[in-house]
Order: C-alpha cells, then sequence, then structure tokens
C-alpha cells in the first residue's frame, strides 16, 4: 500500500509540475512587443531596419519565435552582412545588427561588399563616388579583384577607373575617370598595360580629354579613336588579336 501510494504522489507531482510548466510557457510566451535594434550605421537609418524587421516578427511570439529563422529571415534585407538575436524579458527581442560596407556599384541594380559579394541597394540610394563595375551573373568576385589589381597601375599614372567591365566573352575594359575607355581584350594583358602607360606619358596625356577610344587590341602600338571622328569602328565583335 505504502509502495503505491508514493507511486501516486510522483505521477500527481509530475502532473501538476507538467500542469504549471505548461501554465508558466503560455504566460512567458506572449507576443512580441518592443524590438530593440543596435549597432553603428553610415549608410542605413534605423526608420529604414526597424521598417524592413517589422513584418518578421509581427506575428511571432516571445518564448516560440525560432531566433535562427528570424536571423536567416533578416539576412535577407538589403544593408545587412550580419544579424544576431537575443530575446530580452519580459515581451522584447534585440537584434544587433552589422552593416555591409559598399565598395562598388556592380550591374547597375547591385553593390558589391569587400569580398566581392552583391547585394541589393533598394530602396536607399547608392553611395556617390563608388566605381562601376559589371560583367556576368557569378563573376563579381573576379571583376573586383581585377579592379583592385589595377588600380595602383592607373594611380601610378595619375589616373582613376570609374569602370571595368568583363564582357560574356572574357574581354575586358575599362573607363578613365569621366573620360576615355580602354579596350583591353581577353589576353596579353601585362604587354597591353604597359604600352598603353609607355604611350600615355610619351604623348597621350597630353590629349586626354580628346581621346574617345584607346585599343590595345593590336600586336603592336595603340589605335586612338578622338571625339568628332565619324570613322572609327569598335572592333569588340571581332576575335582577332584580343
Amino acid at each position: 500500500m505504502k509502495k503505491r501510494n508514493a507511486w501516486l504522489g510522483v505521477v500527481l507531482l509530475a502532473l501538476l509540475l507538467g500542469a504549471g510548466g505548461r501554465a508558466l510557457w503560455l504566460w512567458l510566451d506572449r507576443p512580441i512587443e518592443r524590438v530593440s535594434i543596435r549597432g553603428e550605421w553610415e549608410y542605413v537609418s534605423a526608420d529604414y531596419l526597424r521598417t524592413q524587421l517589422a513584418p518578421l516578427v509581427q506575428d511571432a511570439t516571445w518564448l516560440s519565435a525560432d531566433l535562427g529563422e528570424l536571423r536567416q529571415r533578416a539576412l535577407g534585407i538589403g544593408w545587412l552582412n550580419e544579424v544576431r538575436i537575443s530575446r530580452e524579458w519580459p515581451n522584447a527581442l534585440v537584434f544587433e545588427l552589422v552593416e555591409q560596407v559598399p565598395v562598388a556599384r556592380w550591374n547597375d541594380d547591385f553593390l558589391l561588399n569587400p569580398e566581392g559579394e552583391p547585394f541589393a541597394f533598394a530602396p536607399l540610394d547608392a553611395p556617390e563616388g563608388l566605381p562601376d563595375l559589371s560583367g556576368p551573373a557569378g563573376n563579381s568576385e573576379e571583376v573586383l579583384a581585377y579592379y583592385q589589381r589595377l588600380t595602383p597601375h592607373f594611380a601610378s599614372l595619375s589616373l582613376s577607373l570609374s569602370q571595368l567591365r568583363l564582357e560574356p566573352r572574357g574581354a575586358w575594359r575599362l573607363q578613365l575617370g569621366d573620360g576615355a575607355w580602354v579596350m583591353l581584350g581577353r589576353r596579353q594583358h601585362g604587354e597591353r598595360l604597359a604600352r598603353l602607360s609607355a604611350s600615355w606619358q610619351r604623348e597621350l596625356a597630353s590629349f586626354s580629354e580628346h581621346i574617345r577610344y584607346i585599343d590595345l587590341r593590336y600586336p603592336n602600338g595603340v589605335a586612338v579613336a578622338w571625339h568628332g571622328e565619324t570613322d572609327f569602328q569598335e572592333r569588340e565583335q571581332q576575335e582577332v588579336n584580343e
């Protein structure tokens, strides 16, 4: 009889604890009433972030919210590079947000971070003064890396690169500041750039404002097209000498 009573007491205690735990869970698992965001941002505002985060938590409750899933969804918000989420008593979530750092534009609708990863910047405006890079989808890391290799070469000539493009067939073209385009082609880049440097230092720099195109896709020398010329034909479609 004593054993039976002991087991009955254990069962009743478990039921009471279970019922109490259930009641406690329901009491704690209340709707989220406050979302705090923390971080330092240069390009985005707190209002923008709150607007973007609000739909993610509108139906969530404090204990039941899957923080891992919430983090993945928050990472889909433009301009966010890292997201950390924690619960704050009694009914708040805290989002620690790390902003993307834009280093270039990519194919008009995206920006690149320092790792060459594209991210959407809309509905915000893209920052001014970024180089404009473009190329086939999936090639953003390659194009950014090549831009970074080319930059010191042209800096030694007191020139900046405003645009760099990788064509679908592998040819490169670039723009010097807001002026001349340079047709670099697909191969022999080192030799062609050295040829351009020599020509630029020797005479082309003096006429830079009048240059429309510089074509390096010749076995020897360079071809220059001047503003106002009508007989210059781009050779983008030609395979020879590229």
